[in-house]
């Protein structure tokens, strides 16, 4: 893969399963790093072990994605101090698992503040800076429970949605600026929101296999994803070699979607 290496690459959610994958495999690549994430310590120690292994600039910032304040001062200070943003992953996010009747306003409001308000903030922000050199490419991380509706998540899949259909309507305004807006939408990834999810060997096998009860098919290809298989994903909308791709969606689920998304 081909990436602009005079361009910054920021990640949100960095400390999270796929955001950090995401991060070790542009390190990789030699792309300079600015990580965003809300806990200083993982940050600390994720950005202390990308320095150890690679020699580009590689940075953490402590932000709050639902914070737009706190969003517009940290990307004006990625800019200044690393250089141009040429590359966003939105990979912030967070679950309610909870069915509707047990889910309190304040659940709802702080997965949307995260998982949609969040794409926006930090969106709107880098766009910005990208319209002015004309160059850009933007993924964010939805879900394809998007599009399939899952039960006990009905938070979690509307501001999924809602990140999807935000990323498509700014791709069309930005792309006569050169910025490509896509999406990847993973399945069961193995990462701790999925795994704080299962409380016994049951729960896991209903992942593979499905759940009648809660109308799910399971998964065809009989496995659950890697976070580097997900970051995989992320990197291919990134690079060069997918110039001529923007308002689409990667599905990366194992088939659990039909390939509704």
């Amino acid at each position: 893969m081909t990436f602009n290496k005079q361009y910054i690459a920021i990640i949100t959610g960095a400390c999270g399963g796929i955001g950090e994958a995401v991060a070790h495999s542009l390190a990789k690549e030699g792309v300079s790093l600015a990580l965003m994430d809300n806990n200083t310590s993982q940050l600390t120690s994720l950005v202390d072990a990308l320095q150890n292994k690679h020699s580009q600039p590689i940075a953490g910032f402590t932000v709050d994605v639902a914070d737009d304040h706190e969003v517009e001062k940290t990307v004006t200070t990625i800019n200044r101090q690393l250089g141009p943003v040429g590359y966003l992953v939105n990979a912030a996010g967070i679950l309610c698992h909870a069915k509707v009747a047990e889910t309190s306003p304040q659940d709802w409001a702080n997965t949307f503040a995260v998982n949609a308000t969040g794409v926006f903030n930090v969106s709107r922000q880098v766009t910005n800076l990208m319209i002015t050199q004309r160059k850009g490419s933007i993924v964010t991380i939805a879900s394809n429970a998007a599009r399939v509706p899952r039960a006990t998540m009905a938070a979690y899949c509307a501001s999924k949605a809602a990140a999807q259909a935000f990323t498509y309507a700014l791709g069309l305004e930005v792309a006569p600026y050169g910025i490509r807006c896509n999406v990847v939408a993973p399945g069961s990834t193995d990462t701790p929101m999925l795994r704080g999810m299962w409380h016994n060997e049951s729960d896991r096998q209903n992942t593979l296999n499905g759940n009648p009860q809660q109308f799910r098919i399971g998964i065809p290809l009989n496995k659950v994803a890697t976070a580097e298989e997900i970051a995989a994903a992320v990197c291919f909308y990134l690079c060069e070699e997918s110039g001529q791709t923007t308002l689409s969606t990667l599905l990366v689920d194992g088939g659990a979607a039909l390939g509704s998304c």
